[in-house]
């Protein structure tokens, strides 16, 4: 969600969108995080909503505590993509219903989603967009200064802030080569998802929403991307992980595993459910 942090931009699968403008009226809080793990982070309940008078989401309910992985599996066509959207403010989609509760009681969905981003709700897209004539060095280093000032921090100066950068590219395995170049311009499928996860180390979000971030990896690409995953994770923050695969899992491990269908969580379980679903798939839903 760095490109709503940035530019009030965000992605879809096939295109950008502009978010509302943040003006210097607009007041974004400092709220450095103070709750404890075990605290609730998210708290998701009976959340419906509309895209192009369609309605997708029919009752979603979800609650996320500080220091928990929680898968979201399901079909094709279930809503898991949707209610990542819809949770970061994406303009497509209309909630019609329900709630979205943020911290210590704060409402998400009356934020604007350059709001969202700075309060450390992030979103890593499955499709991540291009945006050309903005260097990759340039972008992150906004984004990160955006992120900062929400929490009263200083920023960066480009020479400090290259430091930082030097970091944690380390981490997802990406070299210098990737700064000077346009965002996400020319990177393949997995460089684009080693991007977004350096944006995430970066922006050290509370809430990491990771929709298919396993989508179109080869066996390396993903260890890399799973490491990057587990070295954010921490007690202080909580993540949902979107994915279609057990493999994913088998490197990010989850407290929770929720099946989604038809826009609404319709079984959970532990980790041992991902592997029920590998095995025998969806079928029980047609009994259901």
């Amino acid at each position: 969600m760095a490109l709503a942090i940035l530019l009030g931009l965000s992605g879809s699968s096939q295109a950008a969108f502009v978010a509302p403008s943040t003006s210097s009226s607009t007041s974004v809080r400092a709220r450095p995080a103070v709750m404890a793990q075990g605290d609730v982070l998210l708290d998701v309940e009976g959340l419906t909503a509309n895209v192009a008078d369609s309605e997708i989401l029919k009752g979603v309910s979800l609650q996320v505590k500080r220091g928990e992985v929680h898968a979201i599996m399901g079909p094709n066509g279930s809503g898991k993509s949707t209610f990542s959207k819809v949770l970061v403010g994406h303009p497509a989609y209309e909630v019609t219903g329900g709630k979205a509760m943020y911290r210590d009681g704060e409402d998400l969905l009356e934020l604007e989603p350059e709001e969202r981003a700075q309060q450390g709700v992030f979103l890593a897209f499955q499709y991540p967009v291009e945006i050309p004539g903005v260097s990759n060095s340039d972008f992150l280093r906004l984004a990160v200064n955006k992120r900062r000032g929400a929490l009263g921090l200083p920023e960066h100066d480009p020479i400090e802030f290259f430091g930082v950068l030097a970091e944690k590219m380390s981490t997802v395995g990406m070299s210098n080569d990737f700064i000077g170049r346009d965002v996400n311009g020319g990177f393949s499928g997995g460089e684009k998802k080693r991007n977004e996860i350096l944006q995430m180390a970066l922006l050290a979000p509370e809430l990491a929403i990771l929709d298919e971030t396993d989508s179109g990896l080869d066996i390396d690409a993903l260890k890399t991307v799973a490491e990057g995953v587990n070295t954010y994770k921490s007690d202080e923050n909580a993540i949902v992980l979107i994915t279609h695969y057990q493999r994913l899992l088998d490197y990010i491990k989850p407290d929770y595993v929720h099946v989604m269908s038809k826009g609404q969580i319709v079984r959970s379980g532990g980790p041992e459910l991902a592997l029920e679903l590998e095995k025998d798939g969806y079928a029980f839903l047609d009994r259901s």
